[in-house]
């Protein structure tokens, strides 16, 4: 047999059941044919696979949307997963906003107290965008992959099943209606009981047989067909308990990550709140607001003052700037020299403090056994 004509065969019967499962499919929208119906269990099957297709396509675009607000960002992403590449990594909006802070501090002056209080909140701020990029991580690949796995892989099969189980229906829906047409033809023939018509009759009996035995075969398939669709929608209870654990997994990464986020702001807060800013003292004074003629040698123990949640305290340390001996200070919080000429803090330690003619009056010189330094006095806590 010729292949070209073994296709045009093939194309022709394929042409011919197309046609009439449209032809049935139309009819049963008409109610001019009978319709199969599926028992209620497969049908409840049917209509929870559906139920969750939506719900997760909805919950995993929401899910996108909260990872990453910027559509922009999100389209760039889809297309480079689609063409299995690996998107540039991006520098995320917290993570921006501390590097902007931190350059700020910097040029204002590590030693200073607002360019320190911004370098502190700088480094935070980057904290909390390395936490939001592992949130991100952590959540597609926990979560979102399994979603979408089951969205383009599990689902898709079900669809291509169900669409199968819907012709094999109208298959053997279409058996039942020609043979309820040839079974209508052979009564009617066999009723006028005339011998001109005996060669009619055996031909509709044959059709009926012919029928009947189609009817068998697409009744067969059709039942065949429902099981490994049943089987496959079964399998969507299991698909819940996955992503139910997924689900776990993402609320874990979210604890984590608020967690993480708490504790760096309350970390940040601690140092503000102890943070003695002294706005008098910060290179310069401020234009209106008189200097007190007399305050207390020991820093910290003079009016304070809260704004913002930042405690301000205004030290005179005239008395060390005015001799030429030393005290004792203990460290307030920890301090990073910005240069070979500073000396580097702890929190809590005592060292040894001194003034040096002409030196900026925001700062002593610092000794700690052969260490020697500038410090900044808003860090210091004189002792008597």
């Amino acid at each position: 047999m010729n292949i070209m004509d073994f296709n045009v065969k093939k194309l022709a019967a394929d042409a011919g059941t197309f046609l009439s499962r449209a032809v049935q499919f139309t009819e049963e929208k008409l109610g001019q044919a009978e319709k199969t119906e599926l028992d209620a269990h497969l049908e409840n099957l049917l209509s929870k696979a559906e139920c969750t297709k939506i719900w997760t396509e909805k919950i995993m675009k929401q899910t996108e949307v909260l990872l990453q607000p910027n559509p922009n960002a999100r389209i760039e992403e889809f297309v480079y997963e689609k063409l299995d590449r690996k998107a540039p990594s991006r520098v995320n909006n917290p993570e921006l906003l501390g590097q902007y802070m931190i350059d700020a501090g910097t040029e204002f002056g590590p030693g200073t107290a607002y360019g320190n209080a911004l370098i502190k909140c700088g480094e935070t701020q980057k904290r909390i965008g390395t936490a939001d990029r592992e949130l991100i991580q952590t959540a597609a690949l926990n979560f979102l992959t399994p979603l979408r796995n089951f969205i383009e892989g599990d689902y898709k099969t079900i669809a291509k099943e169900r669409k199968l189980l819907q012709n094999k229906r109208l298959d053997l829906d279409a058996a039942k209606t020609r043979l309820k047409k040839a079974k209508t033809a052979e009564t009617k023939s066999s009723q006028l009981n005339s011998a001109r018509l005996e060669g009619d009759n055996m031909i509709w009996a044959e059709e009926v047989t012919k029928s009947e035995q189609e009817v068998r075969i697409t009744q067969s398939e059709f039942d065949r067909q429902a099981e490994i669709t049943r089987l496959l929608l079964e399998g969507i209870s299991s698909t819940h308990a996955h992503h139910l654990r997924c689900l776990n997994d993402f609320v874990e990464a979210q604890m984590t990550y608020y967690a993480q986020c708490y504790q760096y702001m309350l970390d940040l807060q601690k140092q503000l709140g102890s943070f003695p800013s002294n706005y008098l003292c910060n290179n310069n004074h401020n234009a209106g607001t008189p200097m007190p003629s007399a305050l207390p040698n020991v820093i910290g123990s003079s009016a304070m003052a809260s704004t913002s949640g930042l405690v301000i305290t205004s030290p005179n340390i005239s008395d060390l700037k005015e001799s030429s001996g030393s005290r004792k200070a203990r460290v307030l919080y920890d301090y990073d020299a910005a240069n070979s000429t500073e000396l580097s803090l702890l929190a809590d330690e005592v060292i040894t403090v001194f003034s040096i003619i002409g030196m900026d009056s925001d700062w002593l010189m610092g000794e700690r056994g052969n260490q020697k330094g500038k410090v900044p006095i808003t860090y210091l806590e004189l002792l008597n």
